[in-house]
Parts: C-alpha cells; structure tokens; sequence
C-alpha cells in the first residue's frame, strides 16, 4: 500500500547482486508510476525510465529539452511505486562535470537505483537516429568521474554510456568503454550496436556488467533473452515499448469511439476495473483505513 516497502538502499543492493549473478535482468521501460507497478507484477528484474519516453510523456521530442529536475521528479514517482530497482536514462548529465554530480545526487534523493550517463554532445539526440555527434574522450571521462564522485550510496549503480558505434565505428567504441571503466563507470552500455557479432565483440573486449538496448524500429535486431543470454550480456532494456503499445492501442480506440460513436466495442481489449483495483491495491488501503477508524487505545 502507498509506496515501495524496500528502501532505495535496498534496491540498489539488489540491482548490484543480481548483476553479479550472471543472469540476465530485463528491465522494461515504465513511462509511469501505474505502468512500474505492472512491470513488477509481471515478474519481471526492474524498472527502465527512458529520457525517450519521459520526452514523449511530455509531448516533446528526444532532443535534450527535458531537465535533471523534470527526470529526478518523473524519476522518483516511478521508483518509489515498486519493490524492484531503478535505472534511470540521465542524458548527457544535464551539463558540466558539477552538474553532472549534482544530477546523480538528485537521483540517490529520488530513490532510483542508477542511471547512465551517455557521452553525445549536448543538446543529444536519440541514440538510433543519424546525425549524432559525441564529446572527446576527455570529456566523456569528466562525466563518468564527476558521476562516480558525485554519488554518496556506493551501491548506486554509474552506468557509462557511449554513442561513438554511430559515429567513429566498433572499435573505437570499445576504446571509449575501456576509458569509461578505467573512470570508474560500474557498467557500459553500447548504444545502437548493429548485430550479434558486434554484441559478442564488445562483451569479450568489457568485463564489467554490459546493457542491450532492444528498442524497436532502431538501428539493431530485436534478440532474444536467451540470445543475449547467450552472448553474456547481463541487462536487457525496452525503453519505449510500453509506450508505443499504449499509444498504439489509445490510437485505434479513438478512431473506434470517432467512427462508432460508442466505446462499446473496444470492451475486451481494455484493462478490467478490477484488473486496476488490484494493481493499485485497492484492498489494502481500505483495511488500512478500517484499521484507522476502529483502532481504540
């Protein structure tokens, strides 16, 4: 009832062992609070909050326009809604080096287990459009090191993230994740990799815990768990899935209701009243209030 009964501090501790398992954890993007719940009610590892959906939540486009505070708010109202771990897309870092600690510090504040940091320029741009542009290796480092010293919980997960695949090709992208992980990043996440022998390339060339991006209609194909499984890889995300199916599906139903003129037929395809009442837990905040009312000394 109300929030998440595990700390912050707990998640992070469980999103740090389950890495170190080497099973692989699926996190599916949650755009927001209700759609966290029914992620962990799926049974899935955690929870995703992607800058792509945030923006697109808030009727804007992946260009960098969504603000450390407006993500640390969305961030928190997700997190704190489920038993499962956070991670949370922070864009370039929302600024300079102090910035860039000063976002991962209103992260730990808002309760998400960790976030990455990516090394575009910024204002960024989706990580599987043309025409991406990335920092120097220095710069890049800066960010990753003021993460890493930023943060106050060691459990928080400082995950690096490198565009350099789209622009200077794999090799060079591997060379920027070392330089990432020699700064102190815990995890790397390769973005817009294209196919399972680049996958496998970047896994035997990084020993530390390794993200797959299966974003759909992007640069990459759409593996598997057990394909990324397979490959080593330890965190699968599909950021804007949910998204696109709620809209998908929001989509056909108005054209229904403007073509019918009635909801009627659109019955079957929604989600229950008491599908929702339980997801939200109706039940228990009435035994709690009963339990306020009738409580005596």
């Amino acid at each position: 009832m109300l929030y998440a009964s595990a700390t912050p501090s707990a998640k992070r501790r469980t999103l740090r062992e389950r890495l170190a398992s080497g099973d692989l954890l699926q996190l599916p993007g949650a755009f927001s609070p209700l759609t966290a719940r029914l992620v962990e009610a799926k049974g899935f590892d955690g929870v995703y909050v992607s800058g792509a959906a945030l923006a697109a939540d808030l009727g804007l486009p992946d260009i960098g326009l969504t603000t450390a505070s407006e993500v640390a708010v969305r961030a928190g109202q997700i997190a704190r809604m489920t038993d499962l771990p956070t991670l949370v897309d922070a864009d370039t870092g929302f600024g300079e080096p102090m910035n860039v600690a000063r976002t991962v510090q209103g992260l730990e504040d808002a309760g998400v287990a960790g976030c990455h940091v990516e090394d575009q320029v910024n204002p960024k741009r989706c990580g599987h459009l043309d025409g991406k542009q990335v920092v120097d290796v220095a710069t890049a480092v800066q960010r990753i090191h003021a993460a890493v010293a930023g943060r106050r919980d060691p459990d928080f997960l400082v995950m690096a993230r490198t565009d350099v695949r789209a622009t200077d090709g794999i090799d060079a992208a591997i060379d920027r994740a070392k330089a990432l992980v020699d700064a102190g990043a815990d995890a790397v996440f390769p973005e817009a990799l294209v196919g399972v022998r680049e996958l496998a390339r970047f896994r035997a060339a990084i020993d530390v815990p390794l993200l797959a991006n299966m974003t759909e209609f992007g640069k990459g194909e759409l593996l598997t768990a057990r394909e990324l499984t397979d490959l080593g890889y330890n965190m699968v995300i599909y950021p804007v899935t949910l998204l696109r199916l709620a809209m998908g599906a929001a989509g056909a139903g108005l054209d229904e209701i403007r073509a019918t003129g009635t909801q009627q037929g659109l019955l079957g395809r929604m989600q229950h009243r008491s599908e929702l009442y339980d997801l939200v837990d109706y039940a228990g905040y009435g035994l709690f209030d009963e339990g306020i009312y009738t409580f005596r000394l």
